[in-house]
This record gives structure tokens, C-alpha cells and sequence, in this order.
């Protein structure tokens, strides 16, 4: 059995705090969770542009009797995404050894940390909405979000020819998630059965119109009088979400860092040492760029 050692109780502490930030974090994201997230252990630097391939569109011959197959020639789309954005909560544990008797300590000082990476995410992913061009905005401006725009949010995705087998995902800002569940139809259960009910009990609109409904508070909002709420229909490969690894601090620099990886995701922990204030010092951050894949799969939904 290896001898403990400061050294070791260190790593520890610093692997314990990775290990819990991730989860947290993948739990408070909402548009984070729905895009298409590109990741890859790689070192990378702020500023550095990150080519994400696109699926080539390919054409269907008729063959005739006798002939002989056209042969194509697609090549990968390719949608450029920089990693513009190093986000980083920092916190500081007086007595940092107290975390390994008491875990529940650590959500105290994690949570505020990861929430704030969280919302910030949040709010670049849905910064996103005035780059959807392809597909005419609908809605009105200062309006309740009614049932006939849904559909036609639907329709415009379908006449742009997303296919019908990805799932397609409408995120709302809480005044139009509190629209969509009064709408009779949808909320009642003579109407709507088991979905109704849990509109009206629980309160979660589900599914409506094909799409799976989210509400956040990170709904972009601009104008005045009135404003106009940027609500966003999308699928999966509409939006991309890049991030990279950032780099071990030097060693002998008297800081530790670990890596919370998990599929597709990835951040960093660094706990280190504040002399000014006798305390161990955790900063959790993250490097990651975010843009528009492929711009005919999402729409503005305006209200």
C-alpha cells in the first residue's frame, strides 16, 4: 500500500472536485445537451479555428436497362468554429482537507462555479438565433406564442428538408413555455390524455407539433416596446458546440490540474494555492466555441 503523502492527498482532492464537476454541469445545461458537441482530448489555445464536417448531399439516377451507374464526386461540407471562449469559475476552500470527510461540503462550493459555466454556455448557444437565415423567421414580436406558429415553425423545417428521423427541439423563454401549456388542446386530458395531465399536474409541455419543448432563461431578447423574444427551432446538427482540452500548468508551478471528460464533453479543474488569503484555490474552465452547422435546420420563433 502506497504511503500517504501530501502529494497524494492533493491529487485526491483535485480528482475528487473533476470527478463531481462534469456531472453537474452536463445537469444544468439545456441547449448544451441538445447540439451537436464536438470534442476531442487535444490541446488547443483561444483563438484557434476548429473544421467540423458536414455530410455531403449526393443525388439518386435512374439506372436504366443497359446502362451504367454516374459516378459522384461529393465532397465533406465543412463549418469553421473558433474557440473563442475560455470561461472559468474560480472558488477558494479555507480548509480544503475537510472535503474529503464531508462531500456534501464540496456541492457547496462546486455548484455556484459550475452553474456559472453553465450559463454562460447557455446564453452563446442561444446568442445563435440571428444567424438562422435560411428559414423566414415566424412569430410576432410581442405576442403570446400561439399553437398556429409551432406548426408553422414545423413546417418550415420540413419544407427544409430535415430529415424525419432527427428529433427536432424548440427552446423557450418562460413566458412562451407558459403559453404553450394553456393552450386547450395540448393541456387537457380529454384532448391530449396522459400528456394533457402532466401539462396541467406537472406542468412539463413535453411534445408538441414534433417537437420536443425546453424552456431557459437564457432566451435572447431584444428591442423595446415591444420587445421581441428569440425563441429557437432547431435539430441536433443545426448548431455545433467545440471543445478542446486546455493545457497542464507547469510543473513545480505549485498548482495541480485534472480533466473531466465524459463522451463528448470536456473541462479542466486547477486547485492551487492563494497565499493572500491561506486558502486552496479551484478554478474550473473550460475552452469552447460554438456557431451555426448547418443554417436551413433552425428558425427564429419569435414572441
Amino acid at each position: 500500500m502506497p504511503a500517504i503523502t501530501s502529494a497524494n492527498v492533493a491529487n485526491a482532492i483535485c480528482k475528487l472536485v473533476a470527478a463531481d464537476a462534469l456531472p453537474a454541469l452536463m445537469g444544468n445545461l439545456v441547449m448544451g445537451n441538445l447540439v451537436n458537441r464536438d470534442f476531442e482530448p487535444t490541446m488547443a489555445t483561444t483563438g484557434d479555428t476548429i473544421n467540423v464536417a458536414i455530410p455531403p448531399t449526393l443525388v439518386a439516377n435512374n439506372l436504366a436497362e443497359g446502362g451504367s451507374v454516374v459516378t459522384q464526386n461529393p465532397s465533406l461540407g465543412n463549418a469553421q468554429i473558433v474557440l473563442n471562449t475560455h470561461a472559468e469559475a474560480t472558488f477558494q476552500i479555507p480548509d480544503v482537507t475537510k472535503v474529503l470527510a464531508v462531500p456534501d461540503l464540496l456541492n457547496l462550493y462546486m455548484q455556484p462555479a459550475v452553474v456559472a459555466l453553465a450559463e454562460k454556455i447557455e446564453a452563446d448557444l442561444l446568442g445563435l438565433y440571428s444567424q438562422f437565415s435560411a428559414n423566414f423567421p415566424v412569430g410576432t414580436s410581442g405576442s403570446p406564442l400561439t399553437e398556429a406558429t409551432v406548426d408553422l415553425a414545423e413546417t418550415s423545417l420540413f419544407n427544409a428538408k430535415v430529415p424525419a428521423s432527427e428529433s427536432k427541439y424548440l427552446v423557450v423563454d418562460a413566458n412562451a413555455y407558459s403559453a404553450l401549456r394553456q393552450i386547450l388542446r395540448f393541456s387537457e386530458y380529454s384532448t391530449a390524455g396522459e400528456a394533457g395531465l402532466r401539462a396541467m399536474i406537472d406542468g412539463a409541455v413535453g411534445k408538441i407539433k414534433d417537437f420536443y419543448v425546453f424552456r431557459s432563461q437564457f432566451v435572447s431578447k431584444t428591442g423595446s416596446a415591444p420587445v421581441t423574444t428569440q425563441n429557437l427551432a432547431f435539430t441536433r446538427n443545426a448548431i455545433g458546440l467545440v471543445t478542446r482540452r486546455l493545457p497542464q500548468p507547469l510543473a513545480g508551478t505549485g498548482a495541480i490540474s485534472e480533466y473531466a471528460e465524459l463522451g463528448n464533453f470536456g473541462m479542466r479543474v486547477t486547485m492551487s494555492y492563494a497565499p493572500n488569503t491561506l486558502a486552496q484555490q479551484f478554478t474550473v474552465d473550460i475552452l469552447y466555441g460554438c456557431g451555426v452547422l448547418r443554417n436551413n435546420f433552425g428558425v427564429q420563433v419569435r414572441s
